[in-house]
């Protein structure tokens, strides 16, 4: 796991925990450790260290802006999607893997490229991995939730998933 990645999760472990849903930018900068239970975090980020996660967080949609037009502070919160990363961060933290992939093959048409955008989206947040452009795969045991969202997407026609323990060359 890379700096860059690291300071990202503190910031969203931070939103998390933080009892209102908002952290000021300030306390990001400045006061990471009495998030971070102290250990490495016991100094200030540098600014552009944390500028650049929050940007990489927002385009992400993981982590929302919020400025007070009144007293000129800035905020952040956790937003939806964020909450479903940490999620799935949580579960992965505890779970071993079982030995098994798995595998998405889709074909979706090109008047359904939204639902394509949104289920591409939707696997890079779950942790998949694109092995071609339409093939992806992950170790994590999300199944039951990915045939869920093609339920909900109505891409059933389109859409191929695979459990293996058995992928090798």
């Amino acid at each position: 796991m890379g700096k860059k990645e690291t300071i990202g999760k503190l910031i969203l472990y931070t939103l998390e925990k933080a009892i209102d849903g908002y952290v000021r930018y300030d306390d990001l900068i400045y006061h990471p450790y009495s998030y971070a239970g102290g250990n490495r975090w016991d100094k200030p980020l540098k600014k552009d260290s944390l500028a650049q996660a929050l940007k990489r967080l927002r385009e992400k949609k993981w982590v929302e802006k919020v400025d007070d037009k009144k007293t000129g502070e800035i905020t952040y919160k956790l937003t939806n999607l964020g909450r479903e990363f940490l999620l799935i961060l949580k579960t992965e933290d505890q779970i071993e893997w079982d030995g098994k992939w798995r595998i998405i093959v889709f074909d979706i048409p090109e008047k359904r490229r939204s639902i394509r955008d949104i289920l591409r989206s939707r696997l890079k947040l779950w942790g998949f991995k694109p092995w071609q452009q339409s093939v992806w795969a992950s170790k994590k045991n999300l199944t039951n939730k990915l045939r869920a969202l093609i339920k909900e997407l109505g891409i059933e026609d389109w859409v191929l998933v695979i459990e293996s323990d058995n992928v090798g060359r």
